[in-house]
């Protein structure tokens, strides 16, 4: 003979607290410094140079995870990205685009790490963003002790 056993429900919920931070993602901007890429697109081998803050410090953009960018797009955290590079608003903490490192723009590329660590490189495109591999020509800093030409 069998009886039935009732079980009580078990829900499980995500709350954030005051005590628990936001998940976010970081971007890195590598600025293409190839002397013919002209604003194509980037093209694995071009150089790239890292950007960085006035003081020479890399130049890390905080994204909080919201309604706008929610776990596992990296595309709108390229696009947070690109707007903060084009001086259209700051980053999540407040963070401007450095005056001396030109806009971001087509042929660049956008390294962005999601809240669980994961890393994914999105080449600036016309429209939108493509997946590239992990660039391996990085020649140094953009910012004012480097060489910002197009």
């Amino acid at each position: 003979m069998t009886t039935a056993v009732t079980r009580p429900h078990t829900v499980t919920a995500r709350i954030t607290t005051p005590d628990t931070p936001p998940a976010m993602f970081t971007a890195t901007v590598f600025m293409n410094t190839a002397r013919r890429h002209s604003f194509d697109d980037y093209q694995p081998g071009h150089p790239l140079a890292e950007a960085t803050r006035p003081d020479g410090s890399p130049l890390r953009l905080v994204f909080h995870t919201s309604d706008r960018i929610t776990d596992h797009e990296a595309a709108a955290a390229a696009d947070a990205a690109f707007a903060v590079g084009n001086r259209q608003r700051p980053d999540d903490n407040g963070q401007t685009w450095p005056t001396d490192i030109r806009f971001v723009s087509v042929g660049d590329v956008i390294k962005v790490t999601g809240p669980d660590h994961w890393i994914v490189y999105l080449s600036v495109d016309h429209l939108s963003f493509s997946a590239v591999p992990e660039p391996t020509n990085l020649t140094g800093l953009a910012g004012t002790r480097a060489t910002n030409r197009r």
